[in-house]
């Protein structure tokens, strides 16, 4: 029999610290949400325009650490430590100059982005946003560096780490939430105060775990302070596909937010409250998206891609049994739920359990396959065919999908999340297929 290079054992010891990663983010975003609320609608509506801003910027951290982790896997399942340690100082390098470089223009041109973006918001929605935006784009770097350290921890198959990190992060983010809306009455300031602490406080951590020396994928000095260009090339290759991917999906989701926009603060209030509760239904799923980059990597590094397939199947399996009963839960307990939004008006809240009904009943068939699947297929680098599939169905479905249900149909945010469900067909119609047919094995060029 054939020896695996993952056991069930190694698996679970990845992917546990994953989850409670990914959850521990999910449920301080409801509790920040939860806080905001307390200030009134107006905050959570401006708190939430500016997320979608920064889910934009976070999916160009989140892709290029993407790069990293599955050039660096692929290093180590060649066994070639000297490249992946040289690839894990690039990345760091890498990932905190684009931190600075999109800080600054947030921090400059602020108030145009939110224009830009959401165009005609009221007031005190543009007010409260533009407080949270301009303190918390100070933490860009910080979450870059994070990003970089987690994904490089993660290549050894070291989750624990960025679980650490991940629970010091939000630790501070909600102790400090509730000293500073509660006590000090800060209001939106108080959300994005410790957002900004906490960031750093994960951006330095990871700075030291990666200087541990008994680290076996140390960065080494001269990829952090030098330019190679052939690794830069290298990861750019795999995270410039998924950063135009991700960003498309990212501002895809800013325009259909601002058709949402088109119908009052209820709406946009709603959605918010919906977008918190939905991410309890992905937790499982995005963990295993993330596993999925390093297994496969590694396998493909190995040059073994039949057993590339068994953990593709193996991964997909368990994120449809784990995050369909999950979903099915979410469904059961949807009132309980946007009843912790204790301040939303009787329209909000039902509308708000309309949405995340939607999204939790129907995720269960589709969201494994229309986002799991396709990391397996960038980590064999199959990224060219990711990223216009996604691109494609961003546009066609998602964003022309909603301009057709939001606005002249005039269903407004019920539009948008009927057009959401309808994009998961469409990447499930050709990742499938993709992944099936097999042309994946062909893409990865070793060194």
């Amino acid at each position: 029999m054939q020896q695996r290079l993952f056991s069930d054992r190694s698996l679970i010891k990845l992917i546990i610290p994953l989850v409670i990663e990914q959850g521990l983010t999910i449920l301080v975003g409801m509790a920040d949400g939860i806080m905001v609320a307390s200030v009134g609608e107006a905050a959570i509506s401006g708190v939430s325009l500016v997320d979608m801003i920064a889910a934009v910027i976070l999916v160009l951290f989140a892709a290029l650490a993407t790069g990293g982790a599955v050039v660096t896997s692929q290093f180590l399942g060649a066994r070639n430590m000297e490249k992946a340690r040289r690839s894990a100082g690039q990345l760091i390098l890498m990932a905190v100059s684009l931190g600075v470089l999109i800080m600054v223009p947030c921090l400059l041109f602020s108030e145009q982005l939110l224009m830009l973006c959401f165009g005609a918001i009221e007031a005190d929605v543009k007010a409260a946003g533009l407080i949270y935006l301009r303190i918390t784009a100070f933490s860009f770097p910080f979450l870059a560096l994070y990003n970089a350290g987690a994904a490089i921890y993660r290549s050894v198959g070291n989750s624990k780490v960025s679980m650490e990190a991940s629970l010091l992060m939000n630790a501070v983010n909600v102790a400090g939430n509730a000293f500073c809306i509660f006590v000090l009455k800060w209001g939106v300031t108080g959300v994005a105060v410790p957002t900004l602490i906490s960031r750093m406080a994960a951006g330095f951590y990871m700075i030291a775990k990666c200087a541990n020396p008994h680290l076996s994928l140390r960065p080494t000095r001269k990829g952090l302070t030098s330019i190679d260009g052939r690794m830069m090339g290298s990861i750019l290759g795999i995270g410039i596909p998924s950063a135009c991917e991700n960003c498309f999906f990212s501002l895809g989701r800013l325009i259909v937010a601002s058709m949402i926009t088109l119908f009052g603060t209820s709406q946009v209030s709603a959605n918010a409250v919906a977008g918190n509760i939905d991410r309890l239904g992905i937790i499982i799923g995005q963990a295993m998206g993330l596993a999925m980059v390093t297994v496969v990597g590694q396998c493909i590094g190995a040059r073994d891609t039949e057993q590339a397939r068994y953990y593709t199947k193996k991964l997909l399996g368990w994120t449809y049994l784990v995050q369909g009963l999950t979903n099915v839960l979410i469904v059961l307990f949807v009132g309980n739920l946007v009843d912790l939004y204790a301040t939303l008006a009787p329209e909000t809240r039902a509308l708000a359990m309309k949405l995340s009904t939607i999204h939790a009943s129907l995720a269960i068939i589709f969201w494994p396959v229309s986002f799991v699947l396709p990391n397996a297929l960038r980590a064999a680098n199959d990224v060219k065919f990711t990223m216009w599939v996604g691109i494609f169905s961003m546009l066609a479905c998602r964003i022309f999908g909603s301009w057709v249900l939001c606005v002249r149909f005039g269903l407004g945010a019920v539009g948008v999340w009927i057009a959401m469900v309808i994009d998961w067909v469409c990447r499930t119609s050709f990742f499938v297929p993709r992944y099936l047919g097999g042309k994946w094995k062909t893409k990865y060029k070793p060194e």
